[in-house]
């Protein structure tokens, strides 16, 4: 099977749900249909951006037998029994983060999918930089040494003002922890990624900076503002609007990360650093062409991205050559491109066991991220360090190299 073979769907037209669509075309998949919380929302959408058709119900979306891959980018609450149907269709499915809303939920979505034998995957998609996968290779071989200390930060201002809002802050639909969820999960994962090292023990400190929040009766968009003539109704908060969290890993490594959704000038800045026993390594999305290698007795490096230069499964993540910047839209493309690769690889065999190094983030990695926002929330709430319960569940994920990364 070719990949232009392949057909999906994608469920969510908000931002995120925009952002696969455009991936998908690029990578020459037919998508074949889309849905939103209403068709009226969703073809008032479909007309200013240009999407596919849009399907009146998930049910419908689903019951359309030649439609391959659904993607799930609808809100939180709705993932875990959205990903359930789709797999009791025979769909492969695509999940953005977080995978469900308690670890609970996605052990048993993790042992749904596996027993499946379809192509899961969930879209932490900050992994498919071309110089994030360098990093891992980096650490893996060995290049600074052994890991010891991992710092950094996601920030974002989007959530700053008291009249921005959006569903990610009603935890019905988002879930109780919202910037550890909803950003922090992805630098979690990141660390985990990048350090080939799980998160084995959390002491967190939670801040929710804006109280009352003013909002219109009706849906706001992610990173929209909302009308300004709207009548706005207050809304006390409980979610965290910032989080300081120190880190513990399973072979020693310490760590430190600051989230904050509320972070003036801030659009999506992420950054990480590994500080090893020989040298360092650092990475900022804000430049997501470099990789800073810093040394100890002769000159800091930078790396550019140049494919020539690169590991070959980052060299195989680049669309572009060196110099033509890769951003935040080329990382839907290059992790869809992992999965789709994988789909056309089975064509008529769907149920064959999964590779062993599939080479994108899966079901797997999901639940783990769940497990570690999980030991988070209690840290915060009992003001103690927290271990990070796997329980004796599905086999979670592995580090870069392993049997699932």
């Amino acid at each position: 099977m070719r990949v232009a073979e392949i057909r999906a769907g994608v469920v969510g037209v908000g931002f995120i749900g925009v952002a696969h669509v455009e991936a998908l075309r690029r990578l020459g998949v037919q998508v074949a249909g889309v849905v939103g919380s209403t068709p009226e929302r969703a073809r008032a959408k479909a007309e200013r951006v240009d999407l596919p058709p849009v399907v009146g119900s998930y049910a419908a979306l689903l019951a359309d037998d030649t439609i391959d891959v659904v993607h799930i980018a609808s809100p939180n609450h709705l993932h875990a029994e959205q990903v359930l149907a789709a797999l009791d269709a025979g769909k492969h499915v695509v999940c953005e983060k977080p995978l469900a809303l308690t670890s609970a939920e996605t052990a048993a979505l993790l042992e749904r999918a596996t027993a499946s034998g379809r192509v899961h995957a969930t879209c932490f998609n900050v992994r498919a930089y071309p110089l994030v996968s360098q990093f891992a290779a980096m650490v893996r071989d060995g290049a600074i040494g052994a890991p010891r200390f991992v710092t950094g930060s996601y920030l974002q201002d989007w959530l700053l003002l008291d009249t921005d809002w959006n569903w990610r802050l009603v935890p019905d639909q988002a879930g109780g922890l919202r910037a550890v969820a909803d950003i922090g999960s992805h630098w979690l994962d990141l660390a985990r990624f990048v350090t080939g090292r799980r998160v084995v023990e959390v002491l967190a400190d939670l801040h929710t900076f804006v109280p009352v929040r003013r909002h219109p009766a009706g849906p706001v968009e992610t990173f929209a503002a909302a009308d300004a003539g709207a009548d706005l109704v207050e809304e006390p908060m409980s979610s965290d609007d910032a989080a300081g969290i120190l880190l513990r890993f399973e072979d020693g490594t310490r760590g430190t990360v600051a989230i904050s959704q509320v972070a003036a000038g801030r659009k999506n800045s992420i950054s990480i650093e590994v500080d090893g026993a020989g040298s360092a390594l650092a990475w900022r999305s804000e430049d997501p062409d470099q990789l800073w290698i810093g040394h100890r007795r002769r000159a800091n490096e930078v790396l550019a991205r140049d494919p020539s230069l690169l590991a070959p499964e980052a060299a195989a993540l680049t669309a572009y050559p060196a110099g033509h910047v890769e951003g935040y839209p080329d990382t839907f493309r290059a992790l869809f491109s992992a999965v789709y690769a994988d789909i056309a690889a089975r064509g008529a065999s769907p149920a064959a066991a999964p590779p062993g190094d599939p080479g994108y983030p899966t079901f797997a990695d999901g639940h783990d991220a769940l497990c570690v926002t999980e030991a988070v929330a209690r840290s915060a709430a009992e003001g103690r360090w927290v271990p990070v319960d796997r329980g004796a569940g599905p086999a979670t994920a592995t580090p870069p190299g392993g049997a699932d990364r």
